[in-house]
């Protein structure tokens, strides 16, 4: 991103990319409670944000760890009983109540929904010094929300930390739990590049 802010909380439209993602999910249930996992350094950076959404009152922080796997596990110790836990990129806010619904739904009926789209490109794979195509439709670019039930996200997160472990699917596939994919959204683009920014502005004011 070229900048020394990280990319939550970039200036989107004139609030922080991360005020977007919170009222969203704010907005999503009435009764959903979020976990805000941050660096601890931004973690006053981050209540401050928190103040200006509509419910203060629904958003904890706690500190963040060296990796995703760590701090999200930092994050499941403050999940106190069995619900849905949804575990989201801050990033990615553009994310729309429809899809957290259809993921909460899934997760409901089979223990967990990890969102996914088919790339609209064609895709190759790198073998030694060759290339070879293979069937875009075969392949999943994933999302978030990754959702599942509390109770097979905790225990899954008990395993020894592996580099392979990028995000909760990987993590709860390990333990032998099918992973159920549900539709994306294409504009459900996660914030990586300065030129995301643009999109995502572009998106949020329908033009």
């Amino acid at each position: 991103m070229a900048t020394a802010i990280p990319k939550q909380f970039l200036l989107l439209a004139g609030k922080p990319v991360l005020w977007y993602t919170l009222k969203t999910f704010l907005e999503a249930f009435d009764d959903l409670q979020i976990i805000l996992v941050l660096q601890e350094e931004y973690i006053q950076t981050g209540e401050k944000i928190i103040q200006s959404t509509d419910s203060p009152d629904r958003v904890k922080i706690i500190a963040g760890a060296q990796t995703r796997f760590h701090s999200v596990k930092n994050g499941l110790s403050l999940v106190p009983e069995e619900s849905i836990v949804f575990v989201h990129d801050g990033v990615r806010c553009l994310v729309s109540r429809d899809i957290i619904h259809r993921c909460y739904k899934m997760a409901m009926e089979k223990g967990n929904a990890i969102p996914a789209i088919t790339s609209t490109d064609s895709i190759r794979i790198i073998e030694k010094e060759n290339s070879r195509i293979i069937d875009r439709n075969k392949v999943k670019l994933i999302q978030t929300p990754q959702t599942f039930n509390s109770t097979i996200l905790k225990s899954a997160f008990e395993q020894e930390y592996e580099d392979a472990f990028t995000d909760e699917a990987s993590v709860v596939e390990k333990k032998g739990i099918k992973i159920n994919l549900v539709e994306g959204e294409e504009t459900n683009i996660k914030i990586t590049r300065s030129f995301d920014i643009l999109i995502a502005e572009k998106i949020l004011l329908g033009s």
